[in-house]
């Protein structure tokens, strides 16, 4: 399996006058592609920090974050920004929906910063809705979409690059259960189609649909046996 990624003896610090407080502690982790991994952890764990790294939204206080053989941990802001928009899809639990675009402005975004043509734009973008069953709500408003079809022009959004990775933080959060479920197994289609999924969450019913799953604790990170879906 080719490596996507490796984190070696990752360390995250963050200062408060003279205090240190120690986020992450000597975090190793590779991911392969195809993989559908789940990071599980309560609030307070160190989570959101390592998603923050795997993303590149942030760079390690020591050690080696090295993604699609670039090492991230020696970056500056500017490269940061360029290897996001490339390697990264994210998808949030509040979806982060522009209220004034319709779904197909909103999956467009990404492109506009990618720099494809405006000519193009509209057709990637449609062609992504209707990827994720939304073939009939491209000219609709957020506010006239339900909660799972918000996530779903979200995750749309997310792929319209064809990134490395899909990057998704606690994606069924904000959704009832019945369309919770309804994300996280589209997350296994898309998963079976070939892309590399990391899911964090809190919620062990979500962490129980990858492949394989994390734990962290106390900004440790370990592997979990894995355990049947218990949705």
């Amino acid at each position: 399996m080719n490596e996507i990624f490796t984190m070696e003896d990752i360390c995250k610090s963050y200062y408060t006058g003279y205090e240190e407080l120690k986020v992450l502690k000597h975090v190793n982790l590779i991911v392969y592609k195809g993989e559908f991994i789940s990071i599980l952890g309560p609030s307070g764990s160190g989570k959101s920090t390592l998603m923050n790294i795997i993303g590149c939204l942030d760079t390690p206080t020591s050690g080696k974050y090295t993604l699609s053989g670039i090492n991230i941990s020696e970056t500056d802001d500017i490269q940061l920004a360029k290897i996001r928009n490339k390697e990264i899809g994210f998808v949030f639990q509040s979806f982060f929906l522009l209220p004034r675009l319709t779904a197909w402005q909103n999956v467009e975004l990404p492109l506009i910063y990618s720099g494809i043509p405006k000519n193009k734009r509209k057709e990637k973008a449609v062609d992504m809705l209707h990827k994720v069953g939304l073939s009939d709500k491209i000219n609709n408003l957020p506010n006239q979409l339900s909660g799972g079809q918000q996530q779903r022009v979200a995750i749309a959004r997310a792929l319209v690059t064809d990134p490395t990775i899909l990057l998704a933080d606690e994606p069924t959060g904000a959704l009832d259960q019945k369309t919770g479920i309804s994300i996280i197994k589209y997350f296994e289609k898309l998963n079976k189609e070939g892309k590399t999924i990391i899911i964090i969450t809190h919620d062990i019913n979500v962490a129980s649909y990858a492949n394989r799953t994390f734990n962290i604790l106390d900004g440790k990170l370990s592997e979990q046996v894995r355990f049947s879906n218990v949705l």
